[in-house]
């Protein structure tokens, strides 16, 4: 059978890959361009500075500092919330499971800005406005209905005799949750671990509408506008901040790339 050539397909896919990533070079263009040579729109750094990077060090950390924490603590919070309501969605039987399922999807059709409106009269009421607790609540109403619905998919197909074992010896749920359950689940629980650190990561509209205020204690998302006002634009600088920004999270990407090629096909076949 002769097979018809494919040098075309490579190209294109070439191509597009390149006109993806060149955002993504031109921000680090620009990162290293000073600012008198910015407006030339060369394609690499001629008037090269590494001035930006240290305008971002002296002023971004705290930001920077901020956003991790926040981005760690979703991360824990929808773990901790996730998982058990997981097992109990898909081993205990009890009136309303399917209709959960169901409130579930519904909750991440719900947009954002509609969210921020409810949470701002909420957290005014409870004080929680331009603080982290604020924020980490709010963030983890984004990951906890996606992390329920991943892993929900997922212990569903592992074997019920399995399960029903561990019963016959004695265990309990907490021991067969803790036990048998959560270590299987090792996939989906860093897909969603790292879904929700990125949800919370490049969170901007609850931060600017939860905690404009926030002081050194904003996320980098808000900590960005520094570099941005009325009448001038530090591009470099902000550039150098977005570069910055990026950094944790193309790590986490790497790290974590064959744990999530399985975790997101998890469940989607059931043997």
């Amino acid at each position: 059978m002769r097979h018809r050539p494919t040098w075309w397909k490579t190209l294109v896919a070439l191509v597009l890959t390149g006109v993806m990533l060149f955002p993504l070079y031109w921000m680090v263009n620009i990162s290293f361009t000073q600012r008198r040579s910015i407006r030339s729109a060369d394609l690499w750094p001629r008037d090269f500075t590494l001035a930006n990077y240290g305008s971002v060090l002296r002023t971004q950390l705290p930001y920077l500092g901020t956003s991790l924490l926040i981005a760690f603590s979703v991360v824990l919070v929808t773990l901790v919330i996730a998982l058990p309501a997981s097992y109990s969605v898909s081993f205990l039987d009890f009136a309303g499971a399917r209709a959960m399922n169901f409130v579930l999807i519904l909750a991440q059709m719900i947009p954002a800005v509609v969210m921020s409106l409810g949470f701002y009269s909420l957290f005014n009421d409870l004080g929680l406005l331009d603080s982290i607790p604020g924020l980490i609540l709010a963030d983890s109403t984004l990951s906890i209905p996606f992390a329920v619905i991943l892993q929900t998919a997922f212990m569903r197909t592992m074997p019920r005799s399995l399960i029903e074992a561990a019963k016959i010896d004695g265990a309990s749920d907490w021991r067969i949750f803790t036990q048998i359950v959560v270590p299987l689940s090792r996939n989906t629980i860093v897909t969603t671990s790292l879904f929700a650190f990125l949800w919370a990561w490049s969170d901007f509209m609850f931060a600017s509408t939860l905690n404009p205020g926030g002081g050194k204690l904003r996320p980098i998302t808000m900590g960005i506008y520094d570099f941005i006002s009325a009448n001038n634009e530090e591009w470099g600088p902000l550039m150098a901040t977005a570069v910055l920004a990026s950094v944790p999270t193309a790590v986490l990407l790497l790290v974590a790339q064959k744990y999530v090629a399985a975790g997101v096909t998890a469940g989607a076949i059931k043997d």
